[in-house]
């Protein structure tokens, strides 16, 4: 979807979101089968689990092996979810995780002309040296196109971060910049206190829920949350609960969410496949799909096609049980 160049930002959110941009996104996992196929009845039965709470979805993510697949991979994933999340009534952002800048423009002009109903999200080119200058200048190339785009400061994987003034000269230029993602950790941008023009600011770092948005006294309008593929319910609650103005009970939900994440993060951290944000919460995923008895499924696939250890999953089911979070029954039935 495009847009005259003369829409402005809020044009571009009404357009776009016609019922308000969602407060809770979710970076989706990407489940595979046995050979390394994607495991399509797998990935929509959890879509289908998620989408009562969780109103849009990042595809694929860092969470969903985004920097891992091949473009044939994604053109695959893309073609089958994308009508079913029409079906559902939830919002696509188009992920085009590449670390260099002509790529991912390229990908993104090829993307379009297939999906140009969704909008885009990309990260600055990778890079500890990258100066500035360059940085916006690969952004307002692609920006240029015209399309929605998202920004994603992931400094994990580009080895920098877009600064909070080249962020406001874009925004000041481009009014189909529509969102931003921080998973830096840092928030130097949502803390700058530079005026974005309205860009919708989603926290992607894990923790401390309750006091990162906005109605709880923080800066950001809503979460990109790797863990809303676990907790999608419980992250709408803190939501809600802060909008009511209920923060107590949003602290206490939130400060047990905080307690059980870091713990499972904790579980893979020495794993040589994947990344961290992938393998938690597949591992959580895992219980929640299959219950108690998780431990006795096999344990979900990696895309670089390792398993996750059963300890693993027999560890993050104590923890789950633990803090309360373990369900009765899992959501495959």
């Amino acid at each position: 979807m495009s847009a005259p160049s003369s829409s402005t930002r809020a044009e571009w959110h009404a357009r776009l979101f016609p019922h308000g941009i969602p407060p809770l996104w979710c970076p989706l996992l990407t489940h595979y089968r046995d050979d390394g196929s994607l495991d399509r009845d797998r990935i929509t039965a959890h879509l289908r689990h998620l989408a009562p709470h969780v109103k849009g979805f990042l595809i694929p993510g860092s969470t969903g092996d985004g920097w891992e697949m091949a473009d044939e991979e994604i053109r695959e994933l893309l073609d089958f979810i994308a009508p079913e999340m029409k079906r559902l009534g939830v919002h696509l952002l188009i992920g085009v995780l590449k670390t260099d800048a002509s790529t991912a423009k390229r990908v993104v002009q090829e993307t379009a002309a297939r999906f140009g109903q969704s909008a885009f999200t990309l990260c600055p080119p990778k890079g500890a040296d990258v100066p500035q200058a360059t940085i916006r200048t690969a952004l307002a190339d692609i920006l240029s196109l015209g399309l929605p785009t998202a920004l994603y400061q992931l400094p994990q994987v580009t080895q920098n971060e877009i600064l909070p003034e080249t962020l406001a000269d874009l925004a000041a230029q481009f009014p189909n910049f529509i969102l931003f993602k921080d998973t830096s950790g840092v928030d130097r941008v949502a803390n700058s206190g530079q005026n974005l023009g309205g860009v919708f600011l989603v926290r992607g770092a894990e923790g401390s829920y309750a006091n990162w948005l906005k109605s709880g006294g923080g800066p950001y309008d809503g979460f990109l949350l790797s863990t809303a593929n676990c907790f999608g319910r419980e992250l709408h609650q803190v939501i809600e609960l802060l909008k009511s103005g209920r923060r107590d009970e949003a602290q206490r939900l939130s400060n047990r969410l905080s307690m059980v994440v870091k713990e499972v993060f904790a579980l893979v951290a020495g794993l040589s496949d994947g990344n961290a944000f992938a393998n938690a919460n597949k591992a959580m995923d895992h219980l929640f799909a299959h219950g108690p008895g998780a431990a006795d499924v096999t344990p979900p696939r990696l895309h670089a096609g390792s398993r996750l250890p059963v300890e693993v999953i027999r560890q993050t089911g104590a923890t789950l049980e633990r803090h309360g979070f373990l369900p009765l029954r899992g959501y495959l039935g």
